[in-house]
């Protein structure tokens, strides 16, 4: 099984992945599972401005064409541009359906105000994570459904965690806690997920990937997690978690097949 989480990119179906469970090897996989997919307003713009997958999964979790500008982005986006990237949503323009787990930790760094805007690529995520202080114990995750109706793929509906996220942040909830909550919601969601299909394909073994994996808190309370389940769980160390292991990747699918006389 593989739990490969990053950014974004176009999947063999067309639409926009980053939050996916796999199964399968090098010589081919099915994708058993995903992270609930939102719009992606703006396409690439989104990547540059998280604030655009705060209103996306608000605009999810709460079920609504007009998701409010909340108070923590109130002094950083412009109420004009939150109505217009609001207005692309329902519609659909220029804003494809993503998976992406990388554009959701995003937008729980946007909807926290930690940064409505980036200077490069994860920077939102990775000041979400530096919140969390890696001594303290692990928090009680927030709730976040699995849906799994077997034969069909497993689903991760984080509609309900965000909602969560949003009532912490009312109470004045701090951020550090709030961050450290959904780390392990994710974690241990990510892991349920797994260990399922792992019963279902008679699997043990367990790949965390992605660039979303460079995240230390995330991978050690995955790993955490797995173990828990009696899953093994491997992860990246001679290669990047990111991008930069694809190239290496697909000399090694290219190589299973030329040999396998495909």
């Amino acid at each position: 099984i593989g739990a490969i989480f990053d950014g974004s990119g176009y999947g063999p179906d067309g639409t926009v992945w980053g939050g996916e469970l796999l199964v399968g090897g090098l010589d081919g996989f099915e994708r058993e599972g995903f992270v609930f997919p939102v719009r992606l307003p703006g396409g690439d713009a989104a990547v540059r401005e998280p604030w655009r997958m705060a209103c996306a999964w608000l605009a999810a979790a709460y079920d609504t064409a007009e998701p409010k500008l909340p108070p923590t982005l109130a002094d950083l986006v412009e109420p004009s541009r939150w109505a217009a990237v609001r207005e692309l949503i329902p519609t659909g323009l220029a804003s494809p359906v993503t998976t992406s787990a990388g554009r959701l930790f995003d937008a729980v760094a946007a909807l926290c105000g930690i940064r409505a805007t980036v200077n490069h690529e994860g920077q939102a995520a990775m000041e979400l994570e530096g919140l969390v202080d890696p001594a303290a114990p692990p928090p009680e995750p927030y709730p976040l459904p699995i849906v799994d109706e077997a034969p069909g793929p497993v689903l991760l509906d984080a509609r309900e965690t965000i909602r969560a996220i949003c009532s912490e942040l009312e109470r004045g909830a701090p951020l550090d806690e709030i961050s450290a909550r959904f780390h392990e919601t994710i974690a241990g969601a990510t892991a349920e997920a797994c260990a399922r299909l792992a019963a279902r394909h008679k699997i043990e073994t367990v790949v965390c990937s992605g660039g979303v994996f460079q995240n230390r808190v995330l991978v050690e309370a995955t790993v955490r997690a797995l173990r828990e389940r009696g899953l093994r769980p491997l992860l990246p160390l001679q290669l990047p978690p990111n991008d930069g292991g694809i190239s290496y990747g697909q000399a090694a699918i290219a190589a299973a097949l030329v040999q396998g006389g495909a």
